[in-house]
């Protein structure tokens, strides 16, 4: 599982920082989260393949966190995409895209396919045989969703100098891969975990955008590997919090150990600060585990 930041920065973009965007590359699958402005010129800098880009999460419908999608769909068209392109995003996104291609005549040659969330509490978008995605109900000044990544458990595999000792013979190591205990040289029986190696532990990253403080989100996030949580201010504004609907840093790391969650990763920062570091050192005041988000920035987990 890997993280690159393409932007963490609030509100309006600078020469130097991005507003949010990043690329979650896990179990083959790459997947764009929020696509502020700039980002299809980040993805190039940091050389992700476009193509490789199949569904596409937007949190919320705020200027900071979806005005980089009309490009990106219309450079999909230019670049020739042929795959159908998924969106998950608030009620209203396939308003305001549809409506920036019919101006434009530039509808896509490929299949654009919303997914409109307007539904409260926690919902299934995604699925498959190693990952599923779901909604994190949040809090903001408009309809907001989070977004929880989650491995499936991987299967055994086997292990071909153990089955040796055992005597099992190679017939037998396609059904073994499947689950089925083996027959050693005398018939007697193998249990399969003898026979195998245990997988990696499933990893899960959520991912939690402009929010309030909210207890509330803790049970859709309880032990997640990694948390991606904002932190605009630092607590000596946590006064402007409420009226905006953003957290502070050590609102997000209070969360993140409510939450047991292994690491915290803060990002969002208001361009207010002289420094990020300020962030950290106030969450790890809470919570040990912290980590920094920046603008080209990767996290390997």
């Amino acid at each position: 599982m890997k993280l690159t930041i393409l932007g963490c920065y609030a509100a309006t973009p600078r020469t130097f920082t991005n507003p949010t965007s990043q690329v979650l590359d896990i179990q083959n699958h790459m997947f764009l989260i929020d696509c502020g402005e700039g980002t299809q010129v980040q993805l190039r800098k940091y050389r992700i393949k476009f193509s490789r880009i199949n569904h596409i999460f937007i949190s919320h419908l705020h200027g900071d966190h979806f005005f980089g999608l009309p490009g990106l769909i219309s450079t999909f068209r230019l670049l020739g995409r042929e795959k159908e392109l998924h969106i998950y995003g608030p009620k209203g996104i396939k308003e305001a895209i549809t409506l920036f291609l019919k101006l434009g005549d530039s509808w896509t040659n490929y299949p654009l396919i919303f997914h409109e969330l307007e539904e409260k509490g926690q919902h299934l978008l995604f699925e498959d045989d190693k990952i599923s995605v779901q909604t994190i109900p949040l809090d903001h000044r408009v309809y907001t969703n989070g977004f929880l990544f989650q491995e499936k458990e991987a299967p055994r595999t086997l292990n071909v100098e153990a089955a040796k000792s055992f005597g099992i013979d190679k017939s037998q190591f396609n059904n073994i891969k499947k689950g089925m205990d083996g027959l050693d040289k005398n018939g007697n029986t193998v249990p399969n975990k003898k026979l195998t190696f245990d997988p990696d532990p499933p990893k899960s990253y959520a991912f939690c955008s402009d929010t309030v403080y909210r207890e509330t989100v803790v049970p859709f996030i309880k032990d997640v590997d990694v948390l991606y949580h904002e932190s605009t201010f630092l607590d000596s504004e946590s006064h402007l919090c409420e009226k905006t609907k953003h957290s502070t840093a050590k609102q997000a790391a209070q969360i993140a150990k409510l939450a047991h969650a292994k690491q915290l990763i803060l990002g969002h920062y208001s361009t207010r600060y002289k420094s990020i570091e300020l962030f950290g050192k106030e969450a790890m005041e809470v919570f040990q585990n912290v980590e920094l988000a920046d603008d080209g920035k990767t996290f390997q987990f």
